[in-house]
């Protein structure tokens, strides 16, 4: 079933003819033709960061993935195009590749570029979710009394700084007043921020950042630093750095397959808001994890605290600003997870050039996307609306409705 197409599009662009080749430190995230070789082998680029790389070790019990013998005959429709397949998309998108898993078995698994089933496909922001899981988890295990707790009660190297006072909630929402600037021009806020924390670590890029634009909880605005306080947070909360805990907690009982990696800052901490490498079965096997409400399907534990994950995940229970088309024109906001307009809870983890985990609870359905798109924002081409309605096609084929 893992089945490639024959062309994919913009090969050349990307590096086809030199083998899709790895970028340096100072190029891997920005140019066109290293991004398929670096967005699969990101955890071996030298010098990122000026850091290093920690490994989650795969389970011994693996949680095995039941096949369906015949891909399903899967279509989509947008604007005036109809009855669109699966290699129209694949033919039309830069997708490296794409997992459907429904009920716990694969419908579709297909690669592009040369990649396989073998790769550790770069997450970007999907990571963002993973420090969430592990937020909740700490909750539950008592290392994190409340999440209205300020970042300081926990990061003690935090304390009295604009950062410090924020409630772990709005840290979660987004919503920590402020100003961050995230535009991945080379000239916003992010890169301000990136370059102080290869220089002196993450902590201490997130002490520099001091001017506030709303109150806490108030505003809105996605920032990658407020991840990487949570990421500060979670490692003095347990003691242990946030891949030791989601090792030991999600990934190893989740039954991942293969080893994740994670790069860090020059003092071992993760940049955890992005940077987590996986193969695609595991991103399939944690978008599973979360279709079953943080239950094993294969053993029945429950892995991850269901009553978090519900709240974490469901728009019903965060305030309006965070709403469908209120914190953006079409998703919405939950903690470190996007939320999908309509009645039912369906969910996202996302991440820049198109890596995307879609998640739909009800019909135990799962979509796993990485891809090279050309630009960081999937809405500034057309792969935002078009995943969108190739997702929107597999809920209605399984009879979901929005």
């Amino acid at each position: 079933m893992a089945l490639a197409v024959s062309a994919a599009p913009d090969e050349e662009r990307l590096g086809r003819n030199q083998g899709y080749p790895v970028g340096q430190a100072a190029n891997w995230f920005t140019s066109e033709l290293l991004r398929v070789g670096s967005f699969t082998h990101q955890a071996e680029i030298p010098g990122l960061m000026n850091g290093g790389v920690n490994e989650l070790a795969p389970s011994t019990e693996v949680l095995s993935l039941a096949r369906n013998p015949r891909e399903p005959a899967y279509r989509w429709h947008i604007d005036a195009l109809r009855n669109l397949s699966v290699e129209d998309y694949l033919a039309r998108q830069r997708v490296m590749g794409l997992l459907v898993i429904k009920d716990g078995a694969v419908q579709l698994e297909r690669y592009q570029y040369r990649r396989s089933a073998q790769d550790r496909f770069l997450s970007h922001s999907v990571a963002k979710s993973l420090v969430s899981l592990a937020i909740g988890l700490a909750l539950q295990d008592g290392h994190i009394k409340s999440l209205d707790d300020p970042a300081e009660r926990y990061a003690s190297r935090l304390a009295g700084s604009p950062y410090g006072r924020v409630p772990l909630r709005d840290l979660l929402r987004m919503a920590s007043g402020l100003r961050f600037t995230e535009r991945y021009d080379g000239l916003d806020d992010l890169e301000r921020f990136g370059r102080a924390a290869a220089r002196e670590g993450l902590e201490a890029a997130s002490l520099q950042i001091s001017e506030r634009a709303a109150e806490p909880g108030q505003r809105f605005n996605y920032a990658s630093a407020d991840t990487i306080v949570l990421t500060l947070v979670l490692r003095a909360a347990t003691g242990s750095s946030l891949s030791e805990y989601l090792q030991r907690r999600l990934w190893q009982p989740m039954g991942a397959e293969s080893s994740a990696l994670w790069r860090t800052d020059r003092l071992g901490v993760e940049i955890a808001s992005g940077n987590f490498n996986a193969t695609l079965r595991d991103y399939g096997r944690l978008g599973l994890l979360l279709a079953n409400d943080g239950q094993r399907p294969d053993t029945g534990q429950q892995i991850l605290p269901r009553d978090y994950l519900l709240e974490a995940t469901d728009a019903s229970r965060h305030p309006a600003l965070l709403a469908p088309g209120q914190a953006t024109p079409y998703f919405g906001y939950g903690y470190q997870f996007w939320t999908f307009p309509g009645r039912a809870r369906r969910f996202a983890l996302l991440g820049v050039y198109g890596q995307m985990i879609f998640v739909d609870p009800a019909l135990k359905l799962v979509m796993v996307q990485t891809s090279a798109n050309a630009k960081p924002h999937a809405g500034d081409t057309s792969l935002g609306r078009e995943a969108d309605a190739f997702w929107r096609g597999l809920v209605s084929y399984y009879g979901g409705s929005w």
